[in-house]
């Protein structure tokens, strides 16, 4: 049986793909700050990213590892002090990674590293069909120089011999978590909020589609370097959002158009990303052989969402 061994594996996309692997069989590790009791095929290891020190019988196991570790981009506001925290616990626990690959005797294949397209910076232009891709050069702001430095951190693994696949992770709408969660609160009240004009575009993806994108890393021995993990077909915030008011309540629903100011003085630096538009590029991905479950938004929210009008008029 296949050991994967997983950092960050007890978040959102995290605990998806851990489910995901043990129903197709193969065997999961997962290395996190406390020990836990292993069962129901998963193996629990501790790591100290700070003190550089991890189990050795985890990279001992490990057939492939897949590197998910990281402080929550949007979890807190951007202080000096958050941003740090984003920064090192990427890049260290790579660091952290690499050392260990270096100094422990070990079989692993492959390494997948989640990155992101936070990479790319605002779109360059207004045409409908220019899109970033892998080849495009890190943009020069928090974002951006965090993703240059986390992706140059694990860099190293494949000068050990290993197969190194990097996926920068656009927007994922999961129900468990994340920023599909956050758009649904207002939904509640059937208040349809769109962000700053709405105009901005969102490269998402359906999180079953990076589960099996995360999985075909390791299985597609072709596959190699950096992807884009995005759908194929971007969307608009503004499509985005009313496309979920659509999905739950037909039309009744109040659409509500938040103005940039107010996202700048409630969420102070991150509202650049809110605000951004950033139309990001499936086309590698798909060159990969990879089919997408929910290529387009109107499929994943359907999959999300259930059918249209599920909550009933009288909600």
């Amino acid at each position: 049986m296949q050991q994967v061994l997983i950092t960050g594996g007890t978040g959102t996309i995290g605990t998806a793909l851990t489910k995901e692997l043990i129903a197709r069989g193969f065997q999961v590790m997962i290395v996190s700050r406390s020990k836990k009791e292993s069962g129901n095929g998963i193996s629990y290891y501790t790591w100290d990213i700070e003190r550089m020190e991890i189990e050795a019988e985890a990279i001992q196991k490990a057939d492939y590892i897949i590197h998910l570790a990281g402080a929550g981009v949007a979890d807190k506001r951007w202080t000096s002090k958050r941003k740090k925290e984003i920064l090192t616990s990427r890049v260290q626990s790579c660091q952290l990674l690499v050392q260990a690959l270096q100094t422990i005797p070990n079989k692993v294949k492959t390494v997948v590293s989640a990155s992101a397209i936070g990479w790319y910076g605002p779109d360059k232009t207004n045409h409908p069909e220019k899109r970033f891709a892998e080849t495009d050069p890190a943009y020069h702001d928090f974002l951006g120089d965090t993703c240059k430095q986390w992706e140059t951190a694990i860099q190293p693994v494949a000068g050990l011999g290993k197969r190194l696949v990097i996926l920068r992770t656009g927007i994922v709408l999961s129900k468990e978590g994340g920023a599909f969660k956050e758009f649904l609160q207002p939904l509640k009240y059937r208040v349809a909020t769109v962000l700053g004009t709405g105009k901005q575009w969102i490269s998402w993806i359906h999180v079953q589609d990076l589960c099996n994108q995360y999985i075909s890393a390791i299985e597609n021995s072709n596959m190699l370097g950096v992807y884009n993990a995005v759908a194929p077909h971007p969307v608009t915030n503004e499509q985005l959002i009313c496309k979920m008011a659509t999905q739950l309540f037909k039309n009744k629903y109040i659409r509500l158009f938040v103005p940039a100011f107010i996202l700048k003085w409630v969420l102070g630096e991150m509202s650049i990303e809110v605000l951004k538009s950033t139309k990001v590029s499936a086309e590698k991905m798909l060159q990969s052989g990879f089919t997408f479950l929910f290529p387009t938004i109107d499929m994943a929210l359907k999959d999300l969402l259930g059918p249209i009008n599920h909550v009933s008029d009288e909600a």
